[in-house]
């Protein structure tokens, strides 16, 4: 199950995180379905944890896919970022703001740095942008395009061959 691994880090009596155990059985599969139309999700998360860092969230099945990228995305295209791959997220969290109280795993502030919307660089329709965008995943690279209010334009996400599996690059695309 996707979220177990959120759920097993968390006390819900004790976070104001928002808790899959809330949802509408179903709900969450559906998110990029039930609404053709509607974009996928994104948000950038500033994190003052344990060591400051940014957590860029994209939502895809139903849940949000989370990088924590300790020096935070860039428009730069001759910088190159590690996002260390965490566990999924509700989607619910993409409007998650609050105190994550001491004690608590992630304790700290978290803030909404940007947000928005974004699709497979091949593809606009949400549909088809998940399926490439899961495929892309799957290999170690996601080509996207981010339309927040910061961050625009095109992006990817390379997982290192020769490092740990959760640890990748966010790259600025010219």
């Amino acid at each position: 199950m996707p979220l177990e691994n959120y759920k097993n880090k968390r006390n819900f009596k004790r976070t104001s995180e928002p808790n899959p155990e809330n949802e509408k059985i179903g709900e969450l599969k559906d998110i990029g379905t039930k609404n053709k139309e509607r974009k996928l999700s994104f948000v950038v998360h500033k994190h003052y944890a344990s060591h400051l860092h940014f957590d860029l969230r994209l939502e895809l099945d139903g849940v949000l896919k989370s990088w924590a990228i300790p020096k935070g995305p860039t428009m730069n295209p001759k910088e190159k970022r590690l996002a260390v791959m965490v566990e999924d997220h509700p989607f619910e969290y993409k409007d998650f703001e609050g105190i994550i109280p001491e004690g608590n795993y992630g304790a700290g502030n978290v803030y909404i740095w940007d947000k928005g919307t974004y699709h497979a660089v091949e593809a606009t329709d949400p549909a088809k942008s998940s399926e490439i965008l899961r495929a892309g995943l799957e290999k170690g690279h996601l080509s996207f395009i981010l339309e927040g209010t910061k961050l625009k334009g095109e992006f990817a996400l390379i997982r290192l061959k020769k490092a740990a599996p959760k640890d990748w690059l966010l790259i600025k695309k010219n």
